[in-house]
Protein backbone atom coordinates (compact mmCIF):
# COMPACT_ATOMS: atom_id res chain seq x y z
CA UNK A 1 0.00 0.00 0.00
CA UNK A 2 1.63 3.77 -1.21
CA UNK A 3 0.91 6.56 1.05
CA UNK A 4 1.17 9.67 -0.90
CA UNK A 5 3.58 11.94 1.66
CA UNK A 6 4.85 15.36 0.90
CA UNK A 7 8.25 16.36 0.48
CA UNK A 8 10.02 15.46 4.17
CA UNK A 9 11.36 18.93 3.35
CA UNK A 10 8.13 20.89 2.95
CA UNK A 11 7.03 19.03 6.35
CA UNK A 12 9.78 20.32 8.13
CA UNK A 13 9.29 24.33 6.94
CA UNK A 14 5.72 23.64 7.68
CA UNK A 15 5.94 22.73 11.12
CA UNK A 16 9.50 23.57 12.67
CA UNK A 17 8.71 26.45 14.13
CA UNK A 18 5.84 24.96 16.55
CA UNK A 19 7.72 21.81 16.82
CA UNK A 20 10.53 23.84 18.23
CA UNK A 21 8.47 26.32 20.42
CA UNK A 22 7.15 23.19 22.29
CA UNK A 23 10.35 21.82 22.83
CA UNK A 24 11.48 25.10 24.93
CA UNK A 25 8.41 24.83 26.39
CA UNK A 26 8.03 21.64 27.59
CA UNK A 27 11.87 20.09 27.83
CA UNK A 28 13.39 23.65 28.59
CA UNK A 29 15.88 26.40 26.64
CA UNK A 30 18.65 24.39 28.02
CA UNK A 31 17.65 20.79 26.31
CA UNK A 32 15.29 21.78 22.69
CA UNK A 33 17.97 22.09 20.50
CA UNK A 34 18.84 18.29 21.49
CA UNK A 35 15.41 17.71 21.72
CA UNK A 36 14.83 19.18 18.44
CA UNK A 37 17.03 17.63 16.40
CA UNK A 38 16.48 14.21 17.83
CA UNK A 39 12.91 14.97 17.06
CA UNK A 40 13.87 15.49 13.18
CA UNK A 41 16.19 12.71 12.91
CA UNK A 42 13.40 10.25 14.67
CA UNK A 43 10.86 11.83 11.57
CA UNK A 44 13.30 10.95 8.80
CA UNK A 45 13.81 8.08 9.98
CA UNK A 46 10.03 6.63 10.24
CA UNK A 47 8.78 9.05 7.30
CA UNK A 48 9.28 6.38 4.89
CA UNK A 49 7.55 4.03 7.07
CA UNK A 50 4.71 5.59 7.47
CA UNK A 51 1.42 3.79 6.71
CA UNK A 52 -0.51 6.67 7.11
CA UNK A 53 -0.56 10.63 5.68
CA UNK A 54 -3.94 11.83 7.60
CA UNK A 55 -2.18 14.04 10.53
CA UNK A 56 1.19 14.19 9.99
CA UNK A 57 1.42 17.16 12.29
CA UNK A 58 0.22 15.18 15.87
CA UNK A 59 2.35 12.38 14.30
CA UNK A 60 5.53 15.41 14.40
CA UNK A 61 4.01 16.52 17.87
CA UNK A 62 4.24 12.54 19.51
CA UNK A 63 7.38 12.01 18.36
CA UNK A 64 8.75 15.38 19.94
CA UNK A 65 6.73 14.61 22.99
CA UNK A 66 8.71 11.71 23.01
CA UNK A 67 11.93 13.58 22.98
CA UNK A 68 10.84 16.25 25.28
CA UNK A 69 9.88 13.18 27.89
CA UNK A 70 13.69 11.56 27.14
CA UNK A 71 15.33 14.79 28.21
CA UNK A 72 13.65 14.86 31.22
CA UNK A 73 14.66 11.73 32.06
CA UNK A 74 17.91 12.07 31.02
CA UNK A 75 18.20 15.48 33.33
CA UNK A 76 17.70 12.94 36.42
CA UNK A 77 20.54 10.95 35.52
CA UNK A 78 22.98 13.71 35.20
CA UNK A 79 24.93 14.33 37.94
CA UNK A 80 25.20 18.23 39.35
CA UNK A 81 27.80 19.44 41.17
CA UNK A 82 25.92 22.09 42.88
CA UNK A 83 22.86 22.14 44.95
CA UNK A 84 20.90 24.15 42.64
CA UNK A 85 21.76 24.61 38.86
CA UNK A 86 19.71 27.60 37.29
CA UNK A 87 17.64 27.46 34.14
CA UNK A 88 18.37 30.16 31.75
CA UNK A 89 14.68 31.15 30.65
CA UNK A 90 14.10 31.14 26.78
CA UNK A 91 13.70 33.96 24.92
CA UNK A 92 10.17 33.18 24.42
CA UNK A 93 10.13 32.61 28.76
CA UNK A 94 11.48 36.07 29.63
CA UNK A 95 8.02 37.55 30.63
CA UNK A 96 7.18 34.34 32.57
CA UNK A 97 9.78 32.24 33.61
CA UNK A 98 7.98 31.04 36.60
CA UNK A 99 5.22 29.89 34.50
CA UNK A 100 7.48 28.34 32.01
CA UNK A 101 9.25 26.22 35.15
CA UNK A 102 5.75 25.09 36.36
CA UNK A 103 4.70 24.44 32.88
CA UNK A 104 7.79 21.74 32.72
CA UNK A 105 6.99 20.45 35.89
CA UNK A 106 3.34 19.03 34.81
CA UNK A 107 2.93 15.34 33.82
CA UNK A 108 4.28 14.91 30.62
CA UNK A 109 0.47 14.50 29.02
CA UNK A 110 -0.63 17.29 30.97
CA UNK A 111 2.33 19.41 29.73
CA UNK A 112 2.04 18.82 26.31
CA UNK A 113 -2.14 19.07 26.47
CA UNK A 114 -1.57 22.39 27.95
CA UNK A 115 1.02 23.79 25.18
CA UNK A 116 -0.63 22.19 22.41
CA UNK A 117 -3.75 23.49 22.92
CA UNK A 118 -3.21 27.36 24.99
CA UNK A 119 -0.10 27.98 22.58
CA UNK A 120 -0.44 26.75 19.45
CA UNK A 121 -4.17 26.58 19.55
CA UNK A 122 -4.40 22.57 18.58
CA UNK A 123 -7.49 21.25 17.92
CA UNK A 124 -8.77 18.38 20.30
CA UNK A 125 -8.56 16.12 17.38
CA UNK A 126 -5.34 16.77 16.62
CA UNK A 127 -4.28 16.87 20.07
CA UNK A 128 -6.43 13.79 20.88
CA UNK A 129 -3.96 12.12 18.37
CA UNK A 130 -1.07 13.06 19.40
CA UNK A 131 -1.49 12.14 23.13
CA UNK A 132 -3.31 9.01 21.46
CA UNK A 133 -6.24 8.87 23.75
CA UNK A 134 -9.90 9.90 23.75
CA UNK A 135 -10.62 13.93 22.70
CA UNK A 136 -12.59 13.64 26.30
CA UNK A 137 -9.06 12.69 27.81
CA UNK A 138 -7.07 15.30 25.62
CA UNK A 139 -9.67 17.65 26.81
CA UNK A 140 -9.47 16.45 30.30
CA UNK A 141 -5.78 16.52 30.22
CA UNK A 142 -5.72 20.57 29.14
CA UNK A 143 -7.99 21.22 32.05
CA UNK A 144 -6.37 19.92 34.69
CA UNK A 145 -2.90 21.04 33.11
CA UNK A 146 -4.50 24.51 33.34
CA UNK A 147 -5.95 23.71 36.86
CA UNK A 148 -3.10 22.76 38.39
CA UNK A 149 -1.12 25.60 37.06
CA UNK A 150 -3.52 28.08 38.47
CA UNK A 151 -4.11 26.91 42.03
CA UNK A 152 -0.21 27.00 42.13
CA UNK A 153 0.48 30.26 40.84
CA UNK A 154 -2.28 31.78 42.90
CA UNK A 155 -0.64 30.03 46.01
CA UNK A 156 2.60 31.64 45.60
Amino acid sequence: MSVNLPPFQALLEEHRSDVYRFLVATAGSAEADDAFQETWIAALRGYPKLGRADNLRAWLFRIAQNKSIDAHRARGRRPVPVAAVPERPSPSAEDSPELWARLRALPAKQRTAVFCRSVLGMPYEELAVLLESSEDAARRNVHEGLKRLREELTDD
